[in-house]
């Protein structure tokens, strides 16, 4: 799902001509530990460094020390959940004032993984502004 994140945070700034230094936050939904920083880094390799406004939904609802999480939950759930409360109430109180969601997923069903196929990601974004 990294690779499905990054190409949709390039495609945007290419886009909108952006740099991530214009928004406050960029939030993926639930990448992980190890998916956080392959973004990170390749995002970083294409000239667009993340790392100083960047966070993952799955790291901060979970915690690999004292929860058994391996690759955390779902992407889409992840960052419904934290931006319907952290994310939210950070803007309402003014501290985020420009924010880029990228909700991650996998598109997979039973058959796919007993296939021995890969299981594409997908990754849509929405940049929100108050």
């Amino acid at each position: 799902m990294a690779g499905a994140a990054l190409d949709t945070l390039c495609s945007h700034f290419n886009d909108t001509k952006r740099t991530p230094d214009y928004y406050d936050m960029i939030f993926t939904g639930d990448l992980g530990y190890i998916g956080k920083d392959i973004l990170t880094e390749l995002s970083g390799n294409r000239g667009y460094d993340i790392s100083n406004n960047y966070e993952d939904c799955g790291v901060l609802i979970f915690d690999k020390k004292k929860q058994d999480t391996h690759s955390g939950g779902s992407g889409c759930g992840c960052i419904a959940s934290v931006f319907s409360g952290y994310i939210y109430n950070k803007i309402i109180s003014g501290e985020y004032k420009k924010i880029l969601l990228i909700a991650t997923g996998a598109l997979t069903n039973a058959l796919t993984s007993q296939q021995g196929e890969t299981i594409p990601g997908i990754a849509h974004s929405i940049s929100i502004e108050v």
